[in-house]
């Protein structure tokens, strides 16, 4: 199996595209070519008529047998195949029609148009008999009617309507919701067992299936929940993780999503079923690299849409990509995270959004992993050229940079640390009041970072921030308060980090005091004494 996805990543996606999705079900598809159903009895029981019988048949013999049958009755093949996937009503049958309507489209891509040239002269949805079948419980009917669904989207002149459209992206997106969900529920379930074998608990709950397609993927989870509890198994946290971030379908749906994206039309359907948020979330998540590539690729094709690489951002992008650059070993992997923030560099048509890109970049050390790569060598000579450009973007960005760019910039990124603006005077004199922008966009940031963060280091940054916007714009206690921003702040005087409670006790003196210069000697009094009381105060001026 592995030899398999080993092959199969080494291959250009275009030469890809749909084959072989996953090896898995490639596996699945291979041993269902070898069990044909005995049409004949379908025929004597009067389940199929006389002429399906006779060109289902035909189109089982061999490739060329075949093509030729195929040429000659293109509209009974459409006919027949369409029929029988609504009105047969057995798993093993609907598999095997799958697959042949899958190797014929595979062969030969213009061969979609039989099935839309029918379904149009009939009147009828060519859809609807395939988006059916995705709501069986097999897991192979529904991922490989999803892959068919996917060649009739992209390969053929006309494209999904919308109410249709909208049903397979969503129906895309929750699998991989569903998948994601799954993995850590077990993987939490798993963890928890071995705890339990640890302190002698030796009772093994049952996990019972959930009811819905993913009864499959279960399955094979509680086959390795199950061989966790063996303390002779020294790999078998390691098998979890494996068959969990390699379950069955996900890799399928993810070069669905790689085709169907690659059309305009396509990807703005996707955003607005909040496609981007999941694909951004199970990033984050801990995943294999081939999911990780897929995902990062359905990122990159939405990128070539102007408005949408502008749009980016805001959903992460470039903070979740750069970490994962930086841990990343595969060179696919690298070379498509490349591919996109070049992307967001060159398409953007406003100028300041491609700026505020650049900078986002820098910010997430990115820079410093292009110097990494430029040290390497790679066969792939795009990398090498992304590497080059990107470098000298960044670079130039730098040069550009106001000290008021990098803070918003920072803001923007949730990722607040003791820079060496948020620390300077004259910052705070020439700035202040540039955070009433946009409708207090930066404050209002950093009010939310105060009720939503768990990072002691942004909670320390932004409360300092709140008391030096304070403490430089006369209207400030007025503002912070009406964005509630002051009880947030007064809440973390009780935090369990000391940096937190002593960033908060200044803030809310700057909040509450008006003589500054009585405040100065009160502040130099409490730093004297926190030192003295050995408080682990990091990153102070």
């Amino acid at each position: 199996m592995t030899d398999v996805q080993d092959i199969m990543s080494s291959l250009p996606d275009d030469k890809i595209d749909m084959i072989a999705a996953t090896s898995v079900l490639q596996q699945q598809a291979g041993d269902i070519r070898q069990t044909k159903p005995n049409w004949s009895s379908y025929m004597q029981s009067q389940m199929i008529s006389q002429e399906d019988y006779a060109c289902v048949s035909s189109l089982d013999k061999d490739k060329k047998a075949q093509a030729a049958y195929l040429q000659e009755n293109a509209p009974q093949c459409a006919k027949t195949l369409l029929n029988m996937l609504s009105h047969v009503s057995k798993d093993q049958t609907i598999q095997y029609i799958l697959v042949l309507i899958d190797d014929l489209l595979q062969e030969d891509r213009t061969r979609v148009q039989i099935f839309h040239d029918y379904a149009n002269k009939k009147k009828e949805s060519v859809w609807a008999p395939f988006l059916n079948l995705l709501n069986r419980q097999d897991g192979f009917i529904v991922n490989m009617a999803s892959r068919v669904v996917g060649k009739l989207a992209c390969w053929g002149q006309e494209q999904m309507p919308k109410s249709d459209l909208h049903f397979y992206l969503q129906w895309l997106k929750d699998q991989l919701t569903v998948a994601e969900a799954e993995k850590k529920r077990l993987a939490e379930a798993a963890a928890s067992h071995h705890d339990h074998h640890r302190h002698g608990h030796h009772g093994h709950e049952a996990h019972h299936p959930p009811n819905s397609h993913q009864h499959q993927i279960a399955e094979r989870y509680r086959e390795i929940s199950s061989a966790i509890d063996d303390p002779q198994r020294d790999r078998a946290k390691e098998d979890l993780h494996v068959t969990l971030t390699n379950n069955e379908y996900i890799q399928s749906v993810g070069r669905c999503l790689q085709m169907m994206l690659r059309v305009d039309e396509y990807r703005f359907a996707f955003v607005t079923v909040d496609g981007i948020s999941t694909l951004i979330s199970i990033l984050s998540s801990r995943v294999n690299f081939q999911v990780q590539y897929q995902l990062v690729f359905c990122l990159w094709v939405l990128t070539f849409n102007p408005l949408l690489a502008e749009k980016m951002n805001k959903f992460n992008v470039i903070p979740i990509l750069a970490d994962i650059l930086s841990d990343c070993a595969k060179e696919k992997v690298t070379r498509i995270i490349l591919a996109v923030f070049r992307n967001l560099i060159e398409k953007p048509e406003d100028a300041q959004v491609a700026k505020e890109h650049c900078i986002a970049m820098v910010q997430c050390k990115v820079m410093k992993q292009l110097t990494i790569l430029e040290q390497r060598r790679f066969d792939d000579e795009d990398i090498t050229g992304d590497v080059e450009f990107l470098t000298e973007k960044l670079q130039n960005s730098v040069q550009d940079l106001s000290s008021f760019d990098e803070y918003a910039t920072e803001v923007k990124s949730a990722r607040l640390e003791w820079s060496p603006v948020h620390k300077s005077a004259k910052f705070w004199r020439e700035n202040a009041q540039r955070l009433n922008e946009k409708q207090y966009e930066l404050l209002r940031i950093l009010v939310h970072l105060l009720e939503t963060s768990k990072d002691p280091l942004v909670l320390s940054v932004a409360s300092y921030d709140i008391g030096e916007y304070v403490r430089h714009y006369p209207r400030g206690k007025h503002v912070i308060e009406q964005l509630g921003g002051k009880q947030l702040v007064m809440q973390l005087l009780a935090h369990e980090d000391p940096n937190v409670r002593y960033e908060a006790l200044l803030a809310v003196q700057k909040l509450m005091v008006h003589n500054w210069e009585y405040l100065g000697k009160q502040l130099e009094k409490d730093s004297e004494k926190a030192t003295q009381g050995n408080a682990p105060i990091s990153g102070k001026a």
